[in-house]
């Protein structure tokens, strides 16, 4: 994986394959084509009128030059036309501008999320990859430059490479008129405007690209700062009340604020970075309002052309310079742009190349049994890699564990051996190690974590989730809440809450059996869950275990003397098995 991540951050051809692959498998695909389709046909109308308004300059500074007020009024009359008509395709190509963005970022928004919560890979990549440490910058704010970006950029481009060859031919044929004199010697220059304007733009382009070549690495930078304190802000948000209890609050601040100076250094760096390319980009603008006259002064002064030609030449001049100088005006944007992708794409290429491979080199192979048991098969199940290269493993006593239906199995294991990882192997979010695990069918079994998730939402989308709660009648909630103690909730089901914050660690537990009450697993895996529970809350579950969930296949993973003997488990012991080189 970092390999094919690394390969993507350092190549701009291997970010826009991928873009270019996100776009075509949209599902708004079509929509967005047939917004390009009709700005393009709106920017050439766009580009035809102005080619017309060009024209209209000559006409109308020859009728002030002669004073002829009736010709005068006759070109304003058709200035007010082509005007209007030009507003009109303005607002028309306004409209799908958003529009097209609009679509762009929710195709982009949408592939990017269902990429990241596909299969376990949001969490795979959260402890295997600094990428999926804080996340939401890159689905949320980064996703959304970089489709907003992407259209305005692009309409941006077309529509000045329309004016450009729309008006280049225009300033050519000018510039045949164009005779210049030294002494005696009379000559023209083919296309005099055209190379004017394609030397100044060349030379405010390379002056840019020298100026600004570090703004997209810069800007990449400031997103990464940007994510951390969001990210420290969140975190302090989701835990106030421990951090209330432990008085933690100048600690917190004191993190938040090294999160804060990070992104005041990375915007004063860019600062600086933009304040030296407003140089090259305000001083060549400047500059252009008075260069086309002088360019086409001499032939003005020489008497080969009228005012009103002289202003055509230097309108049409204005037209191409704009088109030319599009990529000087925006180097900003195209280095905003390219970082905006960069995150984006080196995000989507960790997960899409993690994909829901389980039998890699290096890691556990997870597969479906073929008659309904769950095995665990040369297991070896291995931990983080240490800073001396090396990885601590552990694996089971025996060399092939079979699990039948019906069993009642609690793993327990060696001092210092990780429990909780053989619980994420088995429920495929933790692939390192070696082996097979093989597990009997996705709908048949449920994976119950010893500190559970409650979705912010209604209290009866609680006990199904995640399934929908239509499949289940007011009676069914109400009768698992009142067999785990929680009867006093059975009135709240249409409330909306935060139910973390509400509800006491038993109670959240008892609401996690309630939700396994409903559903009505065949296998069920629980990793310590009854760590920690008061006696009447630990003695209450484990009732359920043993009656209610009676004919279910139960696996516990942890020591609880509780659930051994009331379910006369057998026991199963995880051992260290020393040190592998990485």
């Amino acid at each position: 994986m970092d390999r094919f991540v690394a390969e993507v951050e350092g190549s701009l051809r291997r970010q826009l394959g991928m873009a270019v692959d996100s776009f075509w498998r949209s599902s708004v695909r079509n929509r967005i084509l047939a917004f390009a389709f009709a700005l393009v046909v709106v920017i050439l109308a766009t580009a035809y009128g102005t080619v017309l308004l060009n024209q209209w300059n000559a006409p109308f500074y020859n009728a002030l030059e002669r004073r002829d007020l009736p010709a005068f009024l006759l070109e304003l009359r058709h200035f007010a036309m082509i005007a209007g008509a030009l507003l009109v395709l303005n607002v028309v190509q306004a409209w799908l501008n958003q529009m097209t963005a609009l679509s762009m970022r929710e195709g982009l928004s949408r592939d990017v999320v269902d990429q990241w919560l596909n299969g376990a890979r949001a969490y795979r990549l959260s402890v295997s990859s600094p990428l999926g440490v804080n996340p939401d910058q890159r689905l949320h704010e980064d996703a959304r430059k970089l489709a907003e970006m992407t259209t305005s950029l692009s309409i941006g481009l077309f529509n000045a490479t329309i004016l450009l060859v729309s008006f280049i031919g225009v300033l050519w044929s000018l510039s045949s008129d164009f005779t210049f004199q030294i002494g005696e010697t009379r000559f023209q220059i083919p296309g005099y405007m055209v190379w004017g304007a394609l030397i100044y733009a060349l030379l405010a382009s390379l002056l840019s690209q020298v100026v600004g070549r570090s703004l997209s690495n810069l800007n990449a930078e400031r997103y990464a700062r940007e994510a951390d304190l969001r990210f420290s802000l969140m975190r302090a948000n989701e835990n106030l009340e421990a951090i209330a209890l432990a008085h933690g609050d100048e600690t917190e601040r004191r993190h938040i604020h090294q999160s804060l100076d990070g992104v005041l250094i990375s915007i004063r760096h860019l600062a600086l970075a933009l304040t030296n390319l407003t140089w090259v980009t305000g001083g060549f603008g400047w500059l252009a309002i008075i260069v086309p006259i002088l360019i086409a002064s001499p032939a003005y002064f020489a008497g080969t052309i009228t005012f009103g030609g002289l202003m055509m030449a230097a309108a049409a001049f204005t037209q191409v310079y704009s088109a030319l100088r599009w990529y000087v005006d925006n180097f900003g944007a195209i280095a905003d742009w390219r970082a905006a992708l960069m995150r984006v794409t080196v995000f989507r290429a960790a997960l899409t190349s993690m994909g829901d491979r389980q039998n890699s080199a290096g890691e556990v192979e997870l597969t479906r049994s073929e008659d309904g048991t769950l095995r665990l098969e040369d297991l070896e199940i291995r931990t983080r890699v240490t800073a001396e290269g090396s990885e601590a493993a552990f694996r089971f006593r025996e060399r092939a564990v079979i699990i039948a239906a019906g069993d009642r199995v609690m793993i327990n294991g060696d001092q210092g051996v990780n429990r909780k990882l053989l619980f994420h192997a088995m429920a495929g979010l933790w692939p390192f190690g070696k082996g097979r695990i093989a597990l009997p069918a996705e709908s048949d079994i449920i994976f119950v974590p010893q500190s559970g998730y409650l979705p912010e939402g209604r209290l009866r989308s609680l006990l199904a989730y995640p399934v929908a709660s239509a499949r289940f009648t007011d009676a069914d909630m109400t009768g698992v809440l009142q067999l785990v103690g929680l009867a006093e909730l059975a009135d709240r089901l249409d409330e909306r809450a935060r139910w973390e914050r509400i509800l006491d660690k038993d109670q959240q537990m008892a609401l996690s059996f309630a939700n396994i009450l409903l559903r009505k697993p065949r296998w069920l895996v629980l990793h310590d869950v009854l760590e920690g529970l008061e006696p009447e809350t630990e003695s209450r579950l484990m009732n359920i275990l043993s009656t209610e969930l009676a004919g279910t296949t139960l696996i516990y993973l942890g020591r609880s003397m509780a659930f051994a003997t009331a379910t006369g488990a057998r026991a199963l012991h995880l051992e260290r098995s020393g040190e592998m080189r990485a």
